[in-house]
């Protein structure tokens, strides 16, 4: 029995694919038409997508045209090729704004450029980009029944570009570069004051200041322990319970010693 199926099943297959490969090179566009409809409903994005890439200029100026574009764009969109996508719902929303399918083209297009943003690390180019592409739609579609989902993408995209303003003030502090630390970090409180990295942002910035008081030449080391002591109490006065307080108040206490040695001379 189990047989019997499995040779219904390539039968129908072989079907398929000859039926596919005559629409491919025949001559006949209404036939083209009609196997990429088929095979876009059935979810056979890349066949259908070769069919529309051959028929789509012959349908241009006509009634049909609308939905072949979109059709043809959603196509990419489905087989993760976003780049392409992104570009050709840019391109339908601009030909077709007035379309029941606008929206939706211009959601995709913009959620597109969400999935083309590289790990927080990389350069963040293409984040910066869909954070744009994110906002002007939800300012397009204040309305939009994808609007929850495109206020979640900005915000995790906004996230990535603190993280990567985060781990480039930390690495500052790890090659020992403590300067550059401490004003990336200030940089980074400014520039994200909502961070939910705001804790461990102040507590690297005292970590930086405190290694740089206590490394520093007697002429200098004064007013950098007093500045790293400031650092320590706007930590303190922010996160009484954190979870770093601990350490910190330890590195804060070796500073007030520190610090005792210039008042008593």
């Amino acid at each position: 029995m189990k047989q019997g199926i499995y040779i219904l099943f390539a039968t129908l297959l072989l079907v398929s694919c000859s039926d596919f490969q005559k629409a491919l090179k025949s001559e006949d566009v209404a036939k083209k038409f009609t196997m990429a409809d088929e095979l876009y409903e059935a979810g056979k994005w890349s066949k259908s997508k070769r069919l529309l890439d051959q028929i789509l200029p012959k349908y241009r100026g006509k009634p049909q045209a609308e939905k072949l574009t979109y059709m043809h764009a959603n196509c990419s969109y489905e087989m993760g090729d976003y780049y392409i996508a992104s570009y050709h719902f840019d391109k339908f929303t601009d030909i077709y704004p007035q379309s029941e399918k606008a929206e939706e083209a211009a959601f995709k297009a913009a959620k597109g450029y969400y999935f083309n943003s590289p790990v927080y690390s990389k350069e963040q180019k293409e984040t910066v980009e869909a954070i744009e592409k994110l906002q002007l739609f939800v300012n397009q579609y204040p309305e939009s029944q994808y609007l929850a989902e495109a206020n979640t993408l900005v915000k995790e995209l906004d996230f990535k570009l603190e993280k990567k303003a985060f781990e480039i003030a930390k690495q500052y502090d790890l090659i020992t570069d403590y300067k550059a630390s401490i004003k990336s970090f200030n940089n980074f409180l400014l520039d994200f004051p909502g961070t939910s990295l705001r804790d461990e942002a102040m507590f690297y910035r005292f970590d930086a200041s405190y290694n740089l008081a206590i490394l520093s030449i007697d002429q200098l080391k004064e007013e950098r322990l007093k500045d790293a002591i400031g650092y320590y109490n706007s930590f303190k006065k922010a996160y009484p319970n954190s979870e770093l307080m601990e350490d910190a108040t330890k590195m804060n206490q070796e500073l007030e010693q520190e610090l005792s040695t210039f008042t008593k001379s």
